[in-house]
Order: structure tokens, then sequence, then C-alpha cells
């Protein structure tokens, strides 16, 4: 494990429902839900009071009211969530310019070259949530460790409003004893698998040899093998830094529609399209990745004509590569749309596309702005609705653990 490295997950504990119960003091110490009471409603955000009914996000509010009949359910306040949102990553980019986002609620951290300045990585931490309970009156639990996968387990083991470190020397009586559903990928379909190995730990993983792993789950078991081991050397970047930029879904239920899938397709590459224009980026190959029920991956790219920033084009592309597999469709587990070479600088649209591409551009300006303001879901092309799974995605933000 490399441990030169200073790394911080920021979690904001509960946030929409935390905003919420902040904002409106009738409803501090109850359990509050975010999200819509309609039939297809679906809970946004769950406050630690609704939790313990077993109440969380992503869960349909119809389960949600049967597990907690007593829950207050709320809109939601997207513009203050989006405002105090701002008002937390300026604090966290004063300590460093390394913040990698993860959602509207989390963070990376490498403030392995803020040391000098502001102390050790603990003592960073712990400025971290002293200003944010005085200058927004929320908490946050941060995890401290020598990479990402460790330093976002860390913040989820003191919640909420906690502070966990993970160093080289408490390494193995840190993950030992933790299930190994605790590892990034692993839902209840390879926990099972695993199960079935006698692994339920993640000190039983640990005891097993890699060609073992690799011979069950291909490359995804050396995953499980290198976290396990506490490994990861993925570095923390901006998207404004970033090679590429991706989304995945790992479902709870392995997807046997392919209209499903293409429906997660077309938001996910909503989502990755919408980062580039964040950051006025544009993208020349798109790449689909998909891993199967019985955990084969597989991945295939294809390089567009000109680079692009552009929904439908990104979406169409994703979909051409996804319709390739679907002539034998499998069930599918995992399923994820990504972008790469970057570059700063649009491709020539031709004469007779220049209509039609200003016309796409004015679309995807009108739904960032809509998103922006009310949040990443509140609109979405028909594409994506059609069959879009209501049992939601498991993993950090419901995307691709970031890279």
């Amino acid at each position: 494990m490399r441990s030169h490295r200073a790394i911080l997950h920021v979690d904001m504990d509960a946030f929409f429902a935390s905003v919420e119960q902040r904002d409106r003091p009738e409803l501090r110490g109850k359990p509050v839900l975010v999200g819509g009471t309609g039939p297809r409603g679906v809970v946004a955000a769950a406050s630690y009071e609704a939790r313990k009914f077993g109440c969380r996000s992503a869960m349909p509010s119809a389960v949600a009211k049967r597990l907690c009949p007593h829950a207050i359910f709320v809109k939601g306040s997207f513009e203050q969530y989006k405002a105090d949102s701002a008002k937390v990553f300026e604090i966290l980019e004063s300590y460093t310019p390394l913040v990698q986002p993860v959602s509207i609620d989390e963070a990376f951290m490498d403030v392995t070259g803020s040391l000098g300045l502001f102390g050790p990585p603990e003592a960073i931490a712990t400025q971290i949530r002293d200003r944010v309970r005085s200058e927004l009156r929320l908490t946050c639990s941060v995890g401290v460790a020598p990479n990402k996968f460790l330093a976002k387990l860390a913040s989820d083991l003191n919640k909420p409003d906690g502070m966990a470190v993970i160093t080289p020397e408490n390494l193995r009586a840190t993950l030992d004893p933790l299930p190994v559903s605790r590892l990034w990928g692993v839902g209840p379909s390879a926990e099972k698998s695993l199960h079935r190995l006698g692994v339920r730990t993640i000190a039983d993983l640990h005891a097993l040899p890699l060609d073992v792993l690799r011979s069950r789950f291909d490359d995804f078991g050396e995953h499980l093998w290198n976290l396990a081991r506490g490994l990861d050397d993925r570095p923390v970047h901006t998207d404004r830094e970033a090679k590429s930029i991706s989304h995945e879904h790992t479902f709870a239920q392995d997807l046997e529609d392919p209209d499903a899938v293409r429906a997660v397709l077309a938001d996910e590459a909503e989502q990755v399209a919408r980062r580039l224009r964040r950051h006025a980026r544009f993208a020349r190959t798109v790449t689909v990745k998909i891993r199967f029920g019985d955990f084969e991956t597989v991945t295939r790219s294809h390089t567009l004509d000109a680079p692009t920033d552009r929904t439908d084009t990104i979406s169409a592309a994703a979909r051409a590569l996804f319709d390739q597999w679907a002539r034998a469709f499998r069930p599918v587990r995992l399923i994820g749309v990504g972008v790469s070479n970057l570059t700063d600088a649009a491709g020539d649209a031709g004469l007779f596309d220049a209509d039609e591409s200003e016309k796409r551009r004015a679309v995807d300006k009108a739904t960032d702005a809509i998103a922006a303001k009310f949040g990443k879901r509140a609109v979405q092309r028909a594409s994506a609705i059609h069959k879009l799974p209501r049992h939601g995605a498991h993993g950090p933000g419901s995307d691709t653990p970031p890279t």
C-alpha cells in the first residue's frame, strides 16, 4: 500500500434531510424523507431518524412509508442544497486544489501537498468538520487514509458527524472484521458468490490466492484481491484534469430487459455529457462497459468523427455499442458509459449540420439549466425514462467509483 499520500473523503451527513432539519426547526429529531410521494416517488435522502426504520435513498417512497408510517415527506429545496454544496466545496478548496467531486454532497481531497501549511491530515479533517458545523450548521463525516478506497471506507465507519483514520499500521485490524459487502462492486449477487466460497469477511477474502479469485471472477477477482489488501493507486483529480469521464450503475438485481439497460445507458450518457459541458471539454471516444450476471466484464469503444459534448451524439454511440451485445442478450449486472480523448475544442459540425448542431446544443443548454436548478433528475429525455429500472443502483453515488 502506498503510504506517502494523504487522502480525505468528505461526506455530508444525510445532506438534503439535514438541510431541511436545519432550516425547519419543527423537523428536528423527526424521521424526514426528501422525495416524491406519488406512485413512482423515490426517496432522495433519509434523515438518520428515518434510517433507523430501514429507510434509505433510492428507495421507492411507498416502501419507505411502509417501513416508517410516521415519516415526514418534504419535496426538497434543491436551490438551497446547491447553495450549501457550493459553500462546502469552497471550504474544501481552501485546503487544496485537488478536490474531486463525487456528487453534490461528497468529495475526495488529496492534501499531501498541504500538510506543511495546515498540519497532519487528521488536523485538516478536524478543521473541515469544525468549519462545516460553524459556517453551515451542518455535519459531515471524514475518512483519512493513504488512498481513495480506504478514505471512502473510513468516512463511513463513524457516521454521522465522525472521523476515522486508516493507516498502514491499523489496516488489517480495520479491514479484516468487515463484511465483503463493504468493498466497491460487491453487491448482493457477488456477495452470494463469495459466500459460496466460504468468504464472508474481508479477512476471508484476504486469505484467498489471486488465482482462485481470477478463476472465479476474472478481472473482477483481481479487483477484489487488491481491495482486500487496501491497494488503490488511483489519483485524485478534478473533471478538468481528467483524461476520461464515466458513469456506471451496478444493479441490486441483474437486469433481464435490454430496453431497461438502454434506458440506463441514455441516462448515463446524459450525465457524462453534462459533466463535459460543465468543464468546457469535448470527447472523441465513447466507451461502454458491461458486466454480465456471471461477472464477465467487457468493454467496447467507438471513436467519433469529431470531438463532441452533445448528449444525443454520445448517447447514440453508446447505444450502438450496446446493441452489438443485445443480439445475444444476457442478464446485466453493471453498465457504464465513459468518454475519453478529451480536448478543449469542439469538432467542426460541417456546413449542412451546423443548424441541427445548434438546435441540439440549445436543448442541452436548457436541460443543463433545469438540472442545475432542480437536480440532475429533474429533467430526463424520453430514452432515459422508458423502462428505467425503479429498484435503483448501489455504489458510491450510484456512479462509478471515481477514477
